[in-house]
Protein backbone atom coordinates (compact mmCIF):
# COMPACT_ATOMS: atom_id res chain seq x y z
CA UNK A 1 0.00 0.00 0.00
CA UNK A 2 1.39 3.28 -0.75
CA UNK A 3 2.04 5.78 1.80
CA UNK A 4 0.90 9.06 1.94
CA UNK A 5 3.69 11.03 1.80
CA UNK A 6 5.55 8.20 -0.92
CA UNK A 7 8.52 9.68 -2.65
CA UNK A 8 7.43 13.82 -1.10
CA UNK A 9 10.12 16.12 0.35
CA UNK A 10 9.53 17.74 3.68
CA UNK A 11 11.61 20.38 5.55
CA UNK A 12 10.73 20.87 9.09
CA UNK A 13 11.80 24.06 10.97
CA UNK A 14 13.12 23.27 14.67
CA UNK A 15 12.99 19.72 13.78
CA UNK A 16 15.61 19.17 16.19
CA UNK A 17 13.75 18.83 19.18
CA UNK A 18 10.22 17.87 20.85
CA UNK A 19 7.43 18.34 18.29
CA UNK A 20 9.34 19.49 15.93
CA UNK A 21 10.57 16.21 15.87
CA UNK A 22 7.71 14.10 16.47
CA UNK A 23 6.53 15.98 13.22
CA UNK A 24 9.27 14.70 10.99
CA UNK A 25 9.54 10.89 12.82
CA UNK A 26 5.19 10.61 11.63
CA UNK A 27 5.88 12.55 8.09
CA UNK A 28 9.01 10.03 7.24
CA UNK A 29 6.80 7.28 8.34
CA UNK A 30 4.83 8.22 5.67
CA UNK A 31 6.93 8.01 2.86
CA UNK A 32 8.57 11.87 2.99
CA UNK A 33 12.20 12.33 2.42
CA UNK A 34 13.43 15.11 5.46
CA UNK A 35 14.97 18.03 6.10
CA UNK A 36 16.15 18.83 9.64
CA UNK A 37 16.67 22.58 9.46
CA UNK A 38 17.64 23.40 13.18
CA UNK A 39 19.33 25.87 14.75
CA UNK A 40 20.73 23.41 16.97
CA UNK A 41 22.86 21.40 14.35
CA UNK A 42 24.21 18.83 16.23
CA UNK A 43 20.30 17.93 16.98
CA UNK A 44 19.83 18.26 13.51
CA UNK A 45 22.23 15.50 12.47
CA UNK A 46 21.53 13.60 15.19
CA UNK A 47 17.66 13.23 14.32
CA UNK A 48 17.93 12.97 10.44
CA UNK A 49 20.47 9.78 11.69
CA UNK A 50 18.26 8.15 13.49
CA UNK A 51 15.58 8.61 10.69
CA UNK A 52 18.42 7.14 7.96
CA UNK A 53 18.99 4.09 10.49
CA UNK A 54 15.26 3.21 10.88
CA UNK A 55 15.25 3.10 6.77
CA UNK A 56 13.80 6.81 6.00
CA UNK A 57 15.99 9.24 3.73
CA UNK A 58 16.59 12.25 5.82
CA UNK A 59 19.63 15.11 6.10
CA UNK A 60 20.25 17.57 9.05
CA UNK A 61 21.11 21.09 8.05
CA UNK A 62 21.91 24.58 10.60
CA UNK A 63 19.88 26.73 10.43
CA UNK A 64 18.40 29.94 11.67
CA UNK A 65 14.79 30.64 10.03
CA UNK A 66 15.95 34.73 11.05
CA UNK A 67 18.63 35.03 8.80
CA UNK A 68 17.49 35.32 5.43
CA UNK A 69 21.30 33.69 4.19
CA UNK A 70 20.28 30.39 6.26
CA UNK A 71 17.24 29.89 5.08
CA UNK A 72 18.28 29.88 1.77
CA UNK A 73 21.25 27.47 2.44
CA UNK A 74 17.95 25.27 4.17
CA UNK A 75 16.62 25.63 0.73
CA UNK A 76 19.40 24.78 -1.10
CA UNK A 77 20.54 21.99 0.94
CA UNK A 78 16.78 20.21 0.46
CA UNK A 79 17.11 20.73 -3.93
CA UNK A 80 20.45 19.55 -3.66
CA UNK A 81 19.84 16.23 -2.11
CA UNK A 82 16.41 15.44 -2.90
CA UNK A 83 15.84 17.64 -6.18
CA UNK A 84 12.78 19.12 -5.20
CA UNK A 85 10.54 20.81 -1.79
CA UNK A 86 6.96 19.79 -1.50
CA UNK A 87 6.39 20.64 2.36
CA UNK A 88 7.26 23.09 4.68
CA UNK A 89 6.46 22.92 8.05
CA UNK A 90 7.37 26.33 10.02
CA UNK A 91 7.74 25.01 13.42
CA UNK A 92 10.59 26.85 14.89
CA UNK A 93 9.98 29.25 17.79
CA UNK A 94 11.04 30.66 20.66
CA UNK A 95 9.36 28.86 23.46
CA UNK A 96 10.45 25.25 24.97
CA UNK A 97 13.88 24.24 23.09
CA UNK A 98 15.27 28.00 23.10
CA UNK A 99 13.04 29.37 25.69
CA UNK A 100 11.05 32.64 26.52
CA UNK A 101 11.05 34.62 29.77
CA UNK A 102 7.77 34.69 31.49
CA UNK A 103 7.15 38.13 32.58
CA UNK A 104 4.12 40.69 32.15
CA UNK A 105 3.60 42.67 29.48
CA UNK A 106 6.07 46.04 31.00
CA UNK A 107 8.48 44.12 32.16
CA UNK A 108 10.02 42.23 28.81
CA UNK A 109 12.54 44.09 27.30
CA UNK A 110 12.95 45.22 23.43
CA UNK A 111 15.95 42.70 22.53
CA UNK A 112 13.78 39.90 23.88
CA UNK A 113 10.88 41.32 21.95
CA UNK A 114 12.31 41.63 18.73
CA UNK A 115 14.13 38.11 19.20
CA UNK A 116 10.53 36.86 19.20
CA UNK A 117 8.94 38.12 16.53
CA UNK A 118 12.09 37.64 14.22
CA UNK A 119 12.46 34.02 15.02
CA UNK A 120 8.53 33.20 15.38
CA UNK A 121 7.01 35.48 12.70
CA UNK A 122 9.92 36.98 10.63
CA UNK A 123 11.06 32.93 10.48
CA UNK A 124 8.27 31.98 8.90
CA UNK A 125 8.54 34.51 6.16
CA UNK A 126 11.34 33.80 5.54
CA UNK A 127 11.28 30.28 5.70
CA UNK A 128 8.19 30.66 2.64
CA UNK A 129 10.39 32.80 0.30
CA UNK A 130 12.95 30.65 0.58
CA UNK A 131 10.96 27.29 -0.43
CA UNK A 132 8.21 28.66 -2.53
CA UNK A 133 10.15 29.52 -5.65
CA UNK A 134 10.97 25.64 -5.93
CA UNK A 135 7.29 24.68 -5.28
CA UNK A 136 5.93 27.20 -7.87
CA UNK A 137 8.68 25.35 -10.58
CA UNK A 138 6.73 22.27 -10.07
CA UNK A 139 3.50 23.94 -9.87
CA UNK A 140 2.71 22.08 -5.98
CA UNK A 141 3.91 22.85 -2.47
CA UNK A 142 2.12 23.07 0.94
CA UNK A 143 3.15 25.13 4.10
CA UNK A 144 1.82 24.52 7.05
CA UNK A 145 2.45 27.10 9.88
CA UNK A 146 2.60 26.64 13.46
CA UNK A 147 0.92 29.45 15.86
CA UNK A 148 -1.01 28.62 19.15
CA UNK A 149 -3.98 28.15 20.73
CA UNK A 150 -2.88 31.26 22.75
CA UNK A 151 -3.50 33.06 20.00
CA UNK A 152 -7.03 32.77 19.99
CA UNK A 153 -7.57 33.51 23.90
CA UNK A 154 -4.58 35.58 24.96
CA UNK A 155 -2.64 34.11 28.03
CA UNK A 156 -0.55 36.16 30.73
CA UNK A 157 3.19 36.69 30.70
CA UNK A 158 4.14 35.94 27.31
CA UNK A 159 2.80 38.74 25.44
CA UNK A 160 5.22 38.39 22.99
CA UNK A 161 5.17 35.12 22.29
CA UNK A 162 0.96 35.44 21.84
CA UNK A 163 1.57 38.35 19.34
CA UNK A 164 3.65 36.43 17.24
CA UNK A 165 1.61 33.12 16.90
CA UNK A 166 -1.54 35.65 16.21
CA UNK A 167 0.76 37.36 13.48
CA UNK A 168 1.23 33.84 12.04
CA UNK A 169 -3.25 33.39 11.69
CA UNK A 170 -2.95 36.26 9.60
CA UNK A 171 0.36 35.66 7.95
CA UNK A 172 -1.45 32.27 6.90
CA UNK A 173 -4.38 33.60 5.47
CA UNK A 174 -2.58 36.46 3.33
CA UNK A 175 0.08 33.73 2.11
CA UNK A 176 -2.61 31.16 1.18
CA UNK A 177 -4.19 34.19 -1.06
CA UNK A 178 -1.36 35.16 -2.73
CA UNK A 179 0.11 31.41 -3.95
CA UNK A 180 -3.10 29.93 -4.65
CA UNK A 181 -2.76 30.49 -8.23
CA UNK A 182 0.74 28.60 -8.09
CA UNK A 183 -1.39 25.02 -6.96
CA UNK A 184 0.22 26.26 -2.86
CA UNK A 185 -1.71 25.60 0.03
CA UNK A 186 -1.25 27.30 3.24
CA UNK A 187 -2.67 26.25 6.72
CA UNK A 188 -2.42 26.36 9.83
CA UNK A 189 -2.10 24.17 13.14
CA UNK A 190 -2.19 25.68 16.48
CA UNK A 191 -1.86 24.14 19.36
CA UNK A 192 -2.93 23.64 22.51
CA UNK A 193 -0.70 23.23 25.77
CA UNK A 194 1.61 20.55 24.49
CA UNK A 195 3.69 18.17 27.29
CA UNK A 196 6.83 18.79 24.50
CA UNK A 197 9.70 19.57 27.36
CA UNK A 198 12.24 16.66 27.21
CA UNK A 199 13.32 16.72 30.40
CA UNK A 200 10.24 18.36 31.97
CA UNK A 201 10.56 19.35 35.75
CA UNK A 202 8.16 19.39 38.25
CA UNK A 203 6.35 22.48 37.35
CA UNK A 204 6.30 22.10 33.65
CA UNK A 205 4.22 19.06 34.63
CA UNK A 206 2.15 20.93 36.88
CA UNK A 207 1.35 23.19 34.25
CA UNK A 208 0.54 20.92 31.27
CA UNK A 209 -1.58 19.19 33.72
CA UNK A 210 -3.78 22.03 35.06
CA UNK A 211 -4.68 22.66 31.23
CA UNK A 212 -6.77 19.60 31.31
CA UNK A 213 -9.32 21.61 33.44
CA UNK A 214 -9.99 23.76 30.73
CA UNK A 215 -10.48 20.23 28.01
CA UNK A 216 -13.58 18.58 26.85
CA UNK A 217 -10.78 15.57 26.63
CA UNK A 218 -9.16 15.21 30.07
CA UNK A 219 -5.89 14.61 29.52
CA UNK A 220 -2.35 15.62 28.96
CA UNK A 221 -1.50 16.82 25.76
CA UNK A 222 1.48 14.97 23.80
CA UNK A 223 3.57 15.99 20.98
CA UNK A 224 1.65 12.55 18.78
CA UNK A 225 -1.39 14.40 18.90
CA UNK A 226 -0.55 17.08 16.84
CA UNK A 227 1.20 15.02 13.83
CA UNK A 228 -2.19 14.10 12.54
CA UNK A 229 -2.81 17.60 12.00
CA UNK A 230 0.32 18.30 10.31
CA UNK A 231 0.28 14.72 8.12
CA UNK A 232 -3.10 16.00 7.34
CA UNK A 233 -2.49 19.34 5.64
CA UNK A 234 0.70 17.59 4.20
CA UNK A 235 -1.01 14.90 2.50
CA UNK A 236 -2.89 15.05 -0.59
CA UNK A 237 -6.09 14.78 1.22
CA UNK A 238 -5.79 18.68 1.74
CA UNK A 239 -5.44 19.76 -1.59
CA UNK A 240 -8.43 21.63 -1.97
CA UNK A 241 -8.07 23.41 1.60
CA UNK A 242 -6.13 26.25 2.28
CA UNK A 243 -6.14 29.71 4.01
CA UNK A 244 -7.28 27.42 7.16
CA UNK A 245 -6.39 27.22 11.13
CA UNK A 246 -6.80 24.03 12.78
CA UNK A 247 -6.97 24.08 16.66
CA UNK A 248 -5.56 20.95 18.20
CA UNK A 249 -6.30 21.22 22.02
CA UNK A 250 -8.64 18.35 23.24
CA UNK A 251 -11.37 21.24 22.64
CA UNK A 252 -10.07 24.05 25.30
CA UNK A 253 -10.80 26.58 22.14
CA UNK A 254 -14.38 25.49 20.88
CA UNK A 255 -14.74 27.94 17.79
Amino acid sequence: MKKRLEDRVVIVTGGGHGIGKAYAERLASEGAKIVIAEIDEPAAMAVASELTASGHEAIGVGTDVSDTASVEKMAAAAIARFGRIDVLVNNAAIFATVPMSRSPFDKITVDEWDRMMSVNLKGAWLASCAVIPHMRSQNYGKIINISSGTALKGSPSRIHYVTSKAGILGFTKTLANEVGKDNICVNCVAPGSTLSEENPDDDIIKNRTQAINTRALKRVQTPEDLTGAVLFFASADSDFITGQTLVVDGGSCLH
